[in-house]
């Protein structure tokens, strides 16, 4: 595993943290001199952001909200919003959201006045250019979207999801604003959090990772480690959603310089075959490819055992095997479902599961082990 190769971060142009920060986004915006917004958000936080938007209408600026994206979202759902996108005609996009909200905001932002079709940007390093101020505020504490690099697209032609990655992607303003994540529910906090745990471990255990990336990596296990169960049993508690939010902020922080592997490779078909919701895809997996991989980097994984808590045992391997059944501890507490047939995955689409799962090949080449298709299978077995 080589530390040596070059490394490009690109961070966004202001980022905020902290409890109540997005009230900062009328001054910003002022200072921009934006005239016309685009909101993009959820229908649950439509009450939460109503202060915020009179904020915004008192100081002349015109808001326009748009509340569709209600699951992981299709190129078709994007289109149709770039519809109603192009009418508002606004200078700047803000995402408000979880992951699929602001990856379609980030996506929105690239295409308002882009000559580019959906098509031609689909891959890394396509997408030319973005001529809208971007601002992204998560309101999950999970998919690291609002320093991200990356958009994720459902393709309705073959229903495989599609990436788009770019550093025009990487919004202008974040605020991360722990308060947004508060009324999440349970089930949605785990699986988000457990995403953003796995963004950590894969990219600290990644076969490109890198030393300026690890400090993000490891800290970002240590804290929603340490705090994930909390945040899924008491929602209120604002010390332990405010550090999981930060440890999913550096995991986000990793995605664009080393991003994840095969966890999240195997995971895309659950997601476009079966519509569950990405973090529980993930959580589902995460365990069953640790077993497979804790053998190929066996320091790396004893040290993200280390930081979930376990004690340092005989040796690194052993070690490792601790971190493993601590994360399969965290999964059961935080009450997401362990195997694929508790979410009515059938066992005869493994095979084909197995074969749209090979085709991520940007994910799979980060991984320490090499996967092939007949190890994809046993899995999903192992998993099932």
């Amino acid at each position: 595993m080589s530390n040596l190769q070059n490394i490009t971060i690109h961070f966004p142009g202001k980022l905020t943290f902290g409890n109540g920060c997005i009230a900062a986004l009328t001054d910003d915006l002022l200072r921009l001199g934006s005239e016309r917004v685009l909101i993009i958000t959820i229908k649950p936080l439509l009450l939460q952001l109503t202060s915020l938007v009179g904020d915004l209408e008192s100081k002349g600026i015109k808001v326009h909200i748009d509340t569709s994206v209600e699951q992981e979202p299709t190129f078709k759902d994007f289109e149709q919003l770039m519809g109603i996108a192009a009418q508002a005609d606004p200078d700047a996009v803000i995402g408000i959201g979880g992951g699929s909200v602001l990856d379609v905001a980030k996506l929105v932002a690239a295409q308002l006045n882009n000559s580019q079709t959906l098509q031609d940007i689909v891959g890394i390093g396509l997408l030319k250019g973005r001529n809208k101020t971007l601002i992204c505020a998560p309101a999950t504490a999970g998919t690291g979207s609002e320093v991200s690099p990356n958009a994720i697209l459902v393709d309705d032609a073959d229903h495989q999801k599609k990436g788009i990655i770019s550093p025009f992607l990487v919004p202008d303003i974040v605020y991360v604003d722990p308060i947004l994540t508060m009324s999440v529910p349970g089930a949605i906090t785990a699986a988000t959090g457990l995403d953003a745990l796995i963004h950590c471990i894969e990219a600290y255990t990644n076969k490109f990772a890198h030393p300026l990336m690890d400090m993000y990596a490891i800290e970002g296990v240590r804290l929603i480690g340490a705090n994930i169960v909390q945040v899924v049993k008491n929602g209120t508690d604002e010390y332990a959603r405010t550090q999981v939010a930060m440890g999913s902020l550096l995991g986000g922080f990793c995605l664009g310089p080393v991003n994840t592997a095969a966890v999240h490779a195997l995971s895309y078909p659950l997601g476009s075959s079966f519509n569950l919701a990405h973090g529980l895809s993930n959580a589902l997996l995460l365990p069953y490819v640790m077993e497979f991989n804790y053998t190929s980097a066996p320091e790396k994984y004893a040290n993200v055992a280390i930081a979930l808590g376990c004690k340092r045992e005989a040796d690194d391997l052993l070690t490792a095997k601790a971190g493993i059944e601590k994360v399969k501890e965290l999964i059961e507490q935080c009450g997401i479902p362990a195997r694929l047939r508790d979410v009515q995955v059938p066992s005869d689409a493994i095979p084909e599961m197995a074969e749209n799962a090979m085709k991520i090949t940007r994910l799979l080449k980060n991984n320490p082990r090499e996967v092939t298709y007949a190890d994809a299978v046993d899995i999903f077995n192992a998993a099932y």
